[in-house]
């Protein structure tokens, strides 16, 4: 059975930082895109960022919204995705989801994605 683990989130000031980890279980994701996606109350789930099987700089895709204040990344051997939320604003508050992909293409819908976390509150208080 396939479980992905989200650690992290909580409540921090505009400006702050945050950091949400995903650790999955049951199979490894090292040939297959991940990412995360957040829902806010009343709107519907959307991308925030993914990564290809490796991790670098090239091979990263962000949401306009978050480009530049958001990084994330992935540990292969720990089955692991991450994502460093710096200089966070009040409208960054959502339910973060992480997922992986059941290939290596990165896609911005969620219907892409066949693995989801159990989602992790962020709220940026202004």
């Amino acid at each position: 059975q396939v479980r992905m683990v989200e650690t992290g989130g909580g409540m921090v000031q505009a400006g702050g930082s945050l950091r949400l980890s995903c650790t999955a279980s049951g199979r490894t994701f090292l040939n297959y895109a991940m990412g995360w996606f957040r829902q806010a109350p009343g709107k519907e789930r959307e991308f925030v960022a993914a990564i290809t099987i490796t991790w670098s700089a090239g091979n990263t895709y962000y949401a306009n919204s978050v480009k530049g204040r958001f990084t994330i990344s992935r540990d292969n051997a720990e089955n692991t995705v991450s994502l460093q939320m710096n200089s966070l604003k009040h409208e960054d508050t959502a339910v973060y989801y992480c997922a992986a992909s059941s290939h290596s293409a990165i896609s911005y819908t969620p219907r892409e994605y066949t693995y989801w976390g159990q989602g992790s509150q962020v709220t940026v208080s202004s």
